[in-house]
């Protein structure tokens, strides 16, 4: 007969409960990343520029992700310590969204200005990816919708698994971001090395419209905002 010491019981006891745990954790991370992959592969403004930059460097979109996260970054944190009903003031979203729509105004009305140089000049732009980022982050309304309601969701799951589990979510949502920016700006750089200028000026006139279209649509939502 073998006797098993109470100690040898606790450890079993720990080892079965960690291994819960870490399926457990592995489950919510795999269910994150299809939910965030859904939201970061949906068309946007960063999307948009992602590509329209893509024309200047393969590596633009990862530094436009770079950018996004300078902002994306601290404010899980700040919907991590609970002040994430913050973002459902109407004229905190109000306030976004018009500047939001500014930003984007000035990037069309500039992306439809390079579209029709005979050379598309990388120099010209007036952001870089990683400001661009930043900009179109800070003022994306939706961006902020989608943290405190889908987004504020996850951090209140990953909380279970306390700050690792918390750390190890925001990094995963981050790198979704990183690789769908960066594989659209490689394959707008290939495609503008394969197509020539022509293919870069008409990429640039397609941006330009697109983002037109999210600026009037920025600044209509901030006006219904305050007016209603």
């Amino acid at each position: 007969m073998q006797f098993t010491q109470p100690w040898q019981e606790v450890d079993r006891k720990s080892g079965h409960h960690k291994t819960e745990s870490n399926l457990a954790l592995s489950a919510f991370l795999l269910e994150a990343v299809v939910i965030s992959l859904s939201g970061v592969m949906a068309p946007g403004p960063i999307t948009t520029v992602t590509i329209a930059k893509g024309n200047e460097s393969p590596h633009a979109g990862a530094w436009v992700a770079i950018g996004h996260g300078m902002v994306e970054f601290p404010l899980m944190l700040f919907m991590f310590y609970g002040f994430g009903h913050l973002l459902n003031l109407p004229y905190v979203k109000a306030a976004i969204s018009f500047l939001g729509g500014f930003f984007l105004l000035v990037t069309g009305v500039g992306m439809f200005r390079r579209s029709k140089e005979v050379k598309a000049s990388p120099s010209v732009y007036a952001h870089s990816p990683a400001v661009s980022g930043i900009l179109l982050s800070l003022g994306n309304a939706y961006f902020f919708i989608w943290w405190a309601t889908v987004g504020a969701t996850l951090i209140s799951r990953s909380v279970q698994f306390g700050v690792v589990g918390f750390l190890i979510f925001a990094l995963a949502h981050w790198s979704c971001d990183f690789l769908w920016d960066y594989f659209l700006s490689a394959l707008s750089f290939k495609g503008g090395q394969f197509f020539g200028r022509r293919f870069q000026r008409v990429v640039l006139a397609i941006c330009g419209a697109i983002v037109l279209f999210y600026s009037a649509k920025s600044i209509l939502d901030a006006v219904k905002l305050v007016t209603t």
